[in-house]
């Protein structure tokens, strides 16, 4: 079998080149378009046409995922910041140290609030304040406190020497109140910062309590000989210096068998500043009662008595002539006796009262004998002594004898 050969068919032989065919010389050289449609310059059929990949537009797309991630990185850097101021003002600014104390005496923490920085004072620096140095810190306890709420922060500003005056209000009982703290720079611990009172927080009571040894503030008993730089020799009428909280409402009161009062309160709210307060307590019934009691008991003893002027007694009759027989005393009508204070002790006014005599006097003129049976007015007074044991001196006087 014959090959096929490529090349002109069998019996014609190669024709020579035509020279016409030929591009004149100076022509354009570049291939026409062939006459019948087709491109003369793609390529011969059945050749693979091959096209060059188009470049990808990626610059554009880029440059958006570039912009996406600086928004994000913008957003979550204001996240963080924002976390971070959030962080600080609630649990590392000098306000929340001071919300701080102020929940914790809300809680009756006194220990913890006495243990931050900067709250516990020494004698020198009560001293160097203008306070009692022996200020006693009694009040300093749970016991003595009294309820703290609606606790809020309502402003905090530093100043040029770096301390922030931090001003909060509350409720101290049923009182509103609002304080401003002094607040210090005390370190760090890692990063975060820490404080201290620059001011003490604490404030001071002069307490002067007329009528009673013995008081309660908010309920809290106290003894003047307990708390008194004099021990058992404390002047009964002398004030006395008491540290205490600020703020807080402190309620004082008097209630014991011999005197007693509805209370006085006062809202400390001043850090470093002495508020007095002065407390009159008044006799109980009961001890009034007691007091009525012995003073009849008292004048019933002197009409026993068989003679015109009973010793040491308030009433008396006296007379010029002689009498036939001793006198018979009684006591017509009791007094009704009050008790008003009286400095560090108590007093019976002055008050009425009646005796009756019954006695025959003979005349020295000229010997005869009257019978008298007459009613013997008389005043009284008395002073009244509390004994360190709780018993009372009851001295009866008179402003008017007979």
């Amino acid at each position: 079998m014959d090959r096929g050969v490529i090349g002109n068919p069998p019996g014609e032989q190669d024709a020579p080149p035509d020279d016409s065919a030929r591009p004149p010389v100076g022509a354009d050289s570049r291939p026409s378009s062939a006459t019948d449609g087709t491109d003369a310059s793609a390529p011969p059929v059945g050749s693979a046409a091959v096209s060059p990949p188009r470049p990808r537009r990626r610059r554009p797309r880029l440059a958006l995922d570039l912009t996406l991630l600086a928004i994000v990185g913008v957003l979550l850097a204001g996240a963080v910041t924002a976390a971070v101021a959030v962080l600080y003002e609630q649990f590392y600014s000098p306000s929340a140290f001071v919300e701080r104390y102020l929940d914790t005496l809300a809680e009756g923490g006194a220990a913890d609030a006495l243990a931050m920085p900067g709250v516990s004072l020494d004698s020198a620096e009560l001293e160097a304040a203008g306070l009692p140095a022996e200020a006693s810190d009694a009040l300093l306890r749970r016991a003595a406190l009294a309820t703290l709420t609606d606790i809020r922060i309502v402003s905090a500003t530093t100043g040029e020497d770096g301390i922030t005056s931090v001003t909060a209000a509350y409720s101290a009982g049923p009182y509103p109140g609002t304080t401003t703290f002094r607040v210090e720079r005390d370190g760090t611990i890692g990063v975060a910062p820490t404080w201290r009172f620059a001011t003490s927080p604490l404030a001071v009571i002069d307490l002067t309590v007329r009528g009673s040894m013995s008081f309660q503030v908010n309920g809290f008993e106290v003894d003047k000989r307990q708390v008194s730089p004099d021990g058992v020799d404390a002047d009964p009428l002398a004030p006395l210096a008491m540290l205490a909280f600020s703020p807080g409402i402190y309620s004082v009161s008097v209630d014991s068998a011999i005197s007693s009062t509805p209370g006085v309160a006062v809202l400390s709210d001043s850090p470093m500043k002495a508020t007095p307060i002065e407390v009159q307590a008044e006799a109980t019934d009961k001890f009034v009662a007691v007091v009525q009691s012995r003073v009849n008991e008292f004048l019933t003893a002197c009409a026993t008595q068989d003679v015109l002027l009973p010793t040491a007694c308030p009433f008396g009759y006296q007379v010029e002539d002689r009498i036939v027989s001793p006198p018979v005393w009684a006591i017509a009508q009791q007094p009704h006796v009050t008790v008003t204070p009286d400095g560090a002790g108590w007093k019976i006014p002055e008050t009425e009262a009646t005796a009756h005599i019954e006695v025959d006097i003979r005349s020295l003129f000229d010997g005869s004998i009257r019978h008298v049976s007459e009613d013997v007015p008389f005043l009284l007074t008395g002073s009244i002594t509390v004994l360190p044991d709780g018993t009372a001196s009851i001295v009866v006087d008179s402003t008017d004898p007979h």
